[in-house]
């Protein structure tokens, strides 16, 4: 397992906690303290549990992001590399295409004119 995912689940984890924590002490109105002890914000128990499950979920999509971004990355590469690889096959086929006509010609002189005659 890697260690940052492990990291992020634990603090997940730990917000979780934290709820719970306050929810149990507090049954009707909650007291959250501000950083660095400026005082308390007072709110019910519903509005916190919905800011608690906006922040965890913002969280979770923050774990999901680098996964997604990956993989777009990956897949951009991907498509990057195939139309490079199609261009130089494109640029192989033409310039194969483009010295046949001049060795058939020298083989057979007849091919211009059936080339008039098809069309």
């Amino acid at each position: 397992m890697r260690v940052m995912p492990f990291i992020q689940v634990l603090l997940l984890l730990a917000l979780l906690a934290y709820l719970v924590l306050i929810a149990l002490e507090n049954p009707g109105l909650i007291r959250l303290p501000l950083p660095l002890g400026r005082g308390e914000l007072l709110l019910s128990t519903g509005v916190t549990t919905g800011l608690f499950m906006v922040v965890g979920g913002l969280y979770s999509a923050l774990l999901l992001l680098p996964t997604l971004l990956r993989t777009e990355i990956h897949r951009r590469h991907t498509i990057r590399e195939r139309h490079a690889t199609e261009q130089r096959l494109a640029a192989t086929l033409q310039a194969r295409l483009g010295s046949l006509p001049a060795e058939r010609a020298a083989e057979t002189p007849h091919v211009p004119a059936l080339q008039a005659a098809d069309k």
